[in-house]
């Protein structure tokens, strides 16, 4: 399964989704490509139906490999480091959105590949700080 998700950081806080089907889940904002959709269009896509926002800025920031939380099928997620062209508003099946440090956000979990591998990275560069995680409903 592929995947494209954004990862962006505001503050040392890290934007995660849940979603309707998984609502104690926490993901990284994305979805899958249309058939051969460019992933910038599959970014720009689904910001656009789950936060009514656009990507800014986005860059490849790093690809995952790991078996996907809910399907436990494997999934390559190519994760792109932006901006957001307003503040997230929750919309299609996202049920909340939680700015978080890389803590487990609080009445939930974060997806392993987020996790494992995305949360790692963004410690190593610097730019995940604290330890504790807001929601915004």
């Amino acid at each position: 399964m592929r995947v494209v998700a954004a990862a962006v950081v505001v503050d040392g806080h890290l934007l995660t989704v849940s979603k309707q089907a998984a609502p104690d889940v926490f993901y990284l904002p994305g979805g899958k490509p249309d058939g051969d959709e460019p992933e910038i269009d599959t970014l720009l896509r689904e910001l656009t139906e789950e936060l009514q926002v656009q990507p800014v800025g986005a860059e490849p920031y790093l690809v995952v490999e790991a078996p996907a939380a809910l399907e436990a099928v494997p999934m390559r997620m190519s994760v792109y480091r932006c901006d957001l062209s307003a503040p997230p508003q929750r919309a299609a099946e996202i049920a909340a959105v939680h700015w978080c440090t890389g803590e487990e956000p609080a009445g939930g979990r974060l997806a392993p590949a987020v996790r494992d591998a995305v949360v790692p990275r963004l410690r190593e560069d610097g730019l995940l700080v604290g330890a504790t995680t807001s929601a915004v409903p």
